[in-house]
């Protein structure tokens, strides 16, 4: 009977401890990050029933759709910046274009990069594609796996959760190419049956783009059902959060690049169908968010202590609110630019710094056939709902996003809405100082000799005035 009784203790502390076990490794979730790359929420969860979308409406079912996501940067790298370091690019000098690839460029010493914070709690960390980061790095500090290099666009990684240890929890990125995606769906849409926002002329060109990237983000919701059936096959999917997002609007002229909405609504949506959190709050969210606010979200799904210097915010802390989001565009490939928008639930609003320039200065398109089928269009009288294309753009731009959701009638010189102009400028302004833009400091003589030595003939703006005469 006595060695019964044993028996039985040492069973229960057994089940105890194993019990104990389970809770610890509970706690460290598996998180994939899908990142559809210049998507814009052209979906039926975003009501456009255009295309079907089952896989990203799956997700959606097992998590948090958010509607009202903004991007803090129209172009990939100052956005995939602000997203690896949960601060905004201007904040921590990472907010022209591509930096870092042929200069040497590094992070301030007080910023980590979200790989390395799950490194340090013990998680296995994989990137599948490129990274495009705007600052120099090792590659073994943030990720396993191996990658390639491209000298001008970043590395690219092969990693995989199945290259961790037995029971190791992981963080991945998963880079779906979207919106330069080549691959085409089965059933392709026509063209014709799209529709064309109103600050785009309707000539087949644009049809054709419109129609393509829909075929785009078919292709994507493809991608994403066979990640989940894999995660099903690993037996992974039940404790894995996977984020569907993106970093930029689609590469339409006025879309990407820009300040627009087209250029800065994203897709977002947080889906994991065994984590009690995301099913407790699961359904749709419509208040403003910045994509910024993935990376607070993601350290502390996974218990990381999320840094004090970071701008990001938790999406599911109580509480959660933001009044208005900042974006901002600067130096793109070799086109110079500053640009800085504010945007609420009701209104957006631009400074555009360098007015000396047209909106549609040279650029990496300018030689593509449809950039040249939009000029040919607005010099033949084919009407545009505003002036973008015209050689001048003001120095402001407000819109009412309530009554104007396409940003087409500029209000900043309308005195009826003089209040709301002041109020959002002092906003930007206070933003600018407080947070030290560094938009508004000139890129390094190193720095522009290196994008003069990729671009040449291409790099028109002033700035490389003298760059040119120190070649000659």
């Amino acid at each position: 009977m006595k060695q019964l009784s044993t028996i039985v203790v040492l069973l229960i502390i057994s089940l105890s401890c194993s019990s104990i076990q389970q809770q610890k490794e509970q706690k460290q979730v598996n998180i994939l990050w899908l990142f559809g790359e210049d998507i814009d929420p052209w979906m039926p969860i975003y009501g456009d029933s255009t295309i079907t979308t089952p896989n990203i409406d799956l997700l959606a079912e097992n998590g948090v759709t958010f509607t009202n996501c903004y991007s803090m940067s129209p172009v990939c790298s100052p956005a995939r910046s602000g997203i690896f370091t949960g601060a905004m690019p201007t904040t921590i000098g990472m907010h022209n274009h591509r930096t870092g690839r042929t200069v040497n460029t590094p992070l301030p010493d007080y910023v980590k990069v979200v790989p390395q914070l799950f490194k340090e709690h013990g998680y296995h960390t994989f990137s599948t594609g490129k990274d495009d980061f705007n600052w120099s790095y090792n590659w073994d500090n943030y990720w396993t796996g191996t990658y390639t290099e491209k000298k001008h666009f970043g590395k690219t990684g092969t990693g995989n959760w199945n290259d961790r240890k037995e029971g190791q929890a992981f963080f991945g990125v998963i880079e779906l190419y979207g919106g330069k995606n080549k691959k085409k769906p089965s059933i392709l849409v026509n063209p014709e049956d799209v529709k064309v926002q109103p600050y785009y002329p309707d000539i087949p060109s644009v049809r054709k783009e419109i129609a393509d990237h829909y075929n785009q983000i078919k292709v994507t919701d493809n991608e994403i059902g066979e990640i989940i059936e894999q995660l099903k096959k690993d037996g992974l999917y039940d404790n894995t959060i996977i984020v569907f997002f993106s970093d930029n609007g689609y590469k339409l002229l006025r879309d990407k690049q820009f300040l627009y909405d087209g250029g800065l609504h994203m897709p977002m949506l947080f889906s994991a169908p065994g984590n009690p959190l995301l099913l407790q709050q699961k359904g749709i969210r419509e208040d403003l968010i910045s994509l910024l606010d993935l990376t607070a979200t993601t350290l502390n799904l996974a218990n990381i202590k999320v840094p004090d210097y970071m701008e990001s915010k938790d999406l599911f802390e109580n509480g959660y609110h933001r009044d208005y989001i900042i974006a901002a565009r600067d130096r793109c490939d070799f086109t110079i630019d500053r640009i800085r928008a504010v945007r609420t639930n009701q209104f957006k609003y631009i400074k555009n710094f360098m007015t000396d320039r047209p909106l549609m200065q040279l650029q990496y398109r300018s030689h593509k056939p449809t950039f040249k089928a939009f000029m040919k269009a607005y010099k033949d009288g084919v009407p545009f709902a505003n002036e973008w294309l015209s050689d001048v753009r003001p120095p402001e731009e407000l819109y009412d996003l309530k009554k104007d959701p396409n940003e087409l009638h500029n209000l900043a010189e309308n005195p009826s809405y003089k209040k709301e102009l002041d109020a959002l400028r002092l906003t930007l302004n206070n933003w600018i100082k407080e947070t030290d833009d560094k938009g508004q400091y000139p890129e390094s003589k190193e720095q522009l000799q290196a994008i003069y030595e990729r671009y040449g003939d291409r790099c028109i703006n002033p700035e490389y005035d003298k760059i040119k005469s120190d070649n000659l």
